[in-house]
């Protein structure tokens, strides 16, 4: 005889069933759930049982908890992942979000040093979440491979994506994520005034030969995204610095 499998803890439904509920819009952002007694009446638990729950959903980033005034939906946010060889998009089309692209310019320009090349392709453009401008990115794509994809239509295609299909492997990326301050050109692109806080993400994407491919860097509103990084037993994916301003480092191991 098998052993019958252990049933899910009835917070852990409880919690799940209140995420469908928030991210179908039948709480949106902004609106206070119903009261603790309410949904612990609903739901058929112990107040304690539902505020369990609550934390769950809580820690997932859906609602916030105010004391003395109840717990509210919250604005949708994106995790930012810093262990994914992935594009941008990809990444958080992956988490379910809808993702936008508009291109603000694709053309030849100076390479960054850390692409090791003085010729380049720089493809510039603004990820819209939810219809909101979230995310400024500009990716320089080292030659030959630039004139390979700069035909893409990268409102519809990644650039990892069309790396691909021109039989680039990629194999490893560095990255450097630290606290910044917007500046008055990107802010008029993601429509926001000069001086909010946000996070600038540089990484260097290289090749089976070891060879930089593509550096990126991707200028992300402070509100529209929380970072995330995967640590294992073997290995370190993000690494803390002290240096003032030098924010965090994530690097994969190769």
């Amino acid at each position: 005889m098998n052993p019958q499998a252990p049933r899910e803890p009835k917070y852990h439904t409880i919690a799940a069933d209140l995420a469908t509920k928030i991210r179908s819009g039948e709480y949106r952002p902004g609106q206070a759930l119903p009261s603790q007694r309410e949904l612990s009446a609903a739901y058929g638990v112990t107040m304690m049982t539902l505020r369990q729950a609550l934390r769950v959903v809580e820690d997932d980033g859906l609602v916030s908890q105010q004391v003395g005034r109840g717990t509210f939906v919250t604005e949708p946010r994106a995790a930012y992942q810093l262990d994914s060889l992935r594009g941008l998009a990809e990444d958080l089309r992956e988490q379910g979000h809808t993702v936008r692209t508009e291109v603000v310019g694709v053309r030849p320009g100076p390479a960054p040093t850390e692409l090791g090349t003085d010729d380049a392709l720089r493809i510039e453009r603004v990820r819209l979440l939810g219809g909101r401008p979230a995310v400024h990115q500009v990716s320089w794509v080292r030659e030959p491979y630039g004139s390979m994809v700069r035909a893409v239509d990268f409102t519809q295609v990644s650039l990892y994506a069309a790396l691909s299909e021109h039989d680039v492997v990629v194999h490893r990326a560095t990255e450097r994520l630290r606290p910044a301050i917007l500046d008055t050109a990107i802010g008029d692109l993601l429509r926001q005034p000069a001086g909010v806080p946000v996070f600038v993400s540089d990484r260097v994407t290289y090749g089976m030969d070891g060879e930089p491919v593509v550096v990126d860097r991707a200028t992300i509103l402070g509100d529209a995204m929380e970072v995330r990084a995967e640590r294992a037993a073997s290995g370190l994916s993000l690494r803390w610095t002290s240096n003032v301003g030098a924010g965090l480092t994530g690097a994969e191991d190769s």
